[in-house]
């Protein structure tokens, strides 16, 4: 098969690029996952603990509350305890009502972050919003931040609002609620952009996000804002929920974005379950970008959902040892082993699509299905090389799989990787 998945994805929307303490997004590079933590900031041990748990699960960006003076003091305290272990990820401070006076009266804090994240709905009100905003711009050209513009539509300028909702009244066709509440999300971005700009701060050091908790509306808003500006934009539904709902629901709109171009660096904001694993959305995240195509984290294994020929258990089993394998293993793969997560591997559960799918992958395995003694033909770069029978199947495949790790990646010197098999 001639050409790749990515062939059908509409080109990268041309952005500014802005370099975030050596994280590039937008500008061309690699769409950039982000997450956020959820501890209080004030704790340190927490937040430290938390925001390494998501750099080790691939975030390349940690955002962190700064809600107050206990807070914004922790900020260089966390940097440097972070740094002390190893963990070099960019930390971004998310500011809302008093971001100008914590980063004045926190200097270290205000030189410690990467970036601020401010939002124009709340960074000030009536005559106190310009200054109050331009002081958090004033901190920025300072201390050579980059700032993200972050509108959210559940504190939305209701001055901004209540005037283009008065203009489309008066309009002989007004639009409908809702996409005047889109524009004014818009022009809120757009507006402080242009704003941050006048006060010396150069497009390539600003992100925008327009945050909704509607896949529709995302997709309406971040189509608006490709249109109209040159940006870098951050995608991700706010409030996207819990489990499968929320899941699903990033997935949806930050993909029909990503097939269209649009987005430099995406966050899937999952509502953990009580005491759940926060590094689940950088997964998640991951899975995204993977799934289309887009960009490679670790090695893809495909396996069949089963169906009436497949009443053992045998290829689930094997297809979560696998998975759980390549999770435990790709933090030492990663750095030993330079392009092994462009690998696939296929775990299948019975004769009718499991060679072929085998074949296609750079590692596969095919069970025979119900009824069978368990006799499975293993599949390397598309040819059949052994087959596996008895009770240790699982223990010599994944020994197939270390060996063949070694073999392909392990000569192969930083950025030389070679491209995934295909037959």
């Amino acid at each position: 098969m001639q050409g790749s998945p990515t062939d059908l994805i509409a080109p990268r929307r041309t952005s500014h690029g802005v370099d975030v303490a050596g994280v590039m997004v937008g500008g061309g590079a690699p769409v950039v996952v982000q997450s956020m933590t959820n501890t209080d900031t004030a704790d340190i041990a927490a937040t430290v603990a938390q925001v390494a748990s998501l750099a080790r699960a691939g975030s390349e960006l940690v955002r962190i509350t700064v809600d107050r003076d206990e807070a914004a003091a922790a900020v260089p305290h966390i940097r440097d305890k972070l740094a002390a272990m190893g963990v070099k990820v960019p930390l971004v401070g998310d500011f809302h009502y008093i971001g100008h006076k914590l980063l004045a009266d926190h200097p270290a804090a205000a030189e410690a972050l990467d970036k601020y994240r401010i939002n124009p709905g709340n960074v000030g009100f009536k005559d106190k919003k310009d200054r109050q905003f331009s002081a958090i711009i004033d901190m920025a050209l300072r201390h050579a931040k980059p700032v993200r513009i972050g509108v959210n539509w559940g504190s939305l300028d209701q001055e901004l609002l209540t005037r283009l909702m008065d203009e489309n009244a008066l309009a002989g066709s007004p639009l409908d609620a809702r996409a005047v509440m889109h524009e004014a999300i818009v022009q809120s971005a757009l507006l402080s952009a242009e704003r941050a700009q006048e006060l010396g701060l150069g497009a390539n050091r600003i992100i925008i996000s327009a945050k909704v908790s509607a896949v529709q509306d995302l997709i309406s808003v971040y189509t608006k804002l490709a249109a109209r500006s040159a940006y870098a934009l951050h995608l991700g539904l706010t409030e996207a929920g819990m489990g499968s709902k929320g899941i699903v629901a990033s997935t949806a709109g930050i993909g029909i974005l990503l097939q269209g171009g649009i987005g430099d660096t995406i966050r899937v904001s999952l509502t953990p379950e009580p005491g759940g694993d926060r590094a689940l959305e950088v997964r998640v995240a991951q899975e995204i970008l993977q799934s289309m195509g887009l960009r490679s984290f670790l090695p893809i294994v495909a396996a069949c959902p089963g169906c009436g020929r497949t009443t053992s258990t045998v290829f689930q089993e094997l297809a979560r040892d696998v998975q759980d394998m390549i999770r435990e293993r790709m933090p030492q793969w990663r750095e030993r082993y330079p392009g092994v997560e462009t690998m696939s591997l296929a775990v299948m559960g019975c004769i009718v699509n499991g060679p072929g799918e085998s074949k296609q992958a750079d590692i596969g395995i095919s069970l025979p299905g119900t009824g069978e003694a368990p006799s499975a033909p293993v599949f390397v770069d598309g040819k059949k090389t052994v087959t596996l029978r008895g009770p240790n199947i699982a223990a010599e495949f994944k020994q197939i799989v270390e060996d063949y790790i070694e073999r392909r990646f392990g000569s192969v010197s930083q950025g030389d990787a070679p491209r995934r098999h295909s037959a």
